[in-house]
């Protein structure tokens, strides 16, 4: 068996780099902001006029960078998700 020895410092680069090289091959970022088809598959909803009422009742957040595009806030849809969420027995 050989044993390999590493200054503390060392041992904590050598990790550092290792996670970054992890994230690039294989951890995509999750995108902040989402379309609404996103936001539908996160949510397990089918219906546009759902994401609309929770939009405008002001439990998710969204952006209205045109007219016509809407996009939604990941963060908030996730808090939104954990607040609702029931603990088990």
């Amino acid at each position: 068996m050989q044993v390999i020895c590493l200054e503390e410092a060392a041992f904590y680069t050598l990790i550092e780099q290792v996670v970054a090289r992890l994230k690039e091959t294989h951890g995509e970022e999750k995108e902040k902001w989402i379309s609404d088809e996103q936001a539908m598959q996160l949510l397990n909803i089918k219906s546009k006029t759902t994401l609309q009422k929770l939009r405008d009742e002001g439990k998710i957040r969204f952006s209205q960078p045109q007219k016509k595009i809407i996009l939604y806030d990941r963060d908030s849809i996730e808090a939104y998700l954990q607040q609702h969420a029931r603990n088990t027995f």
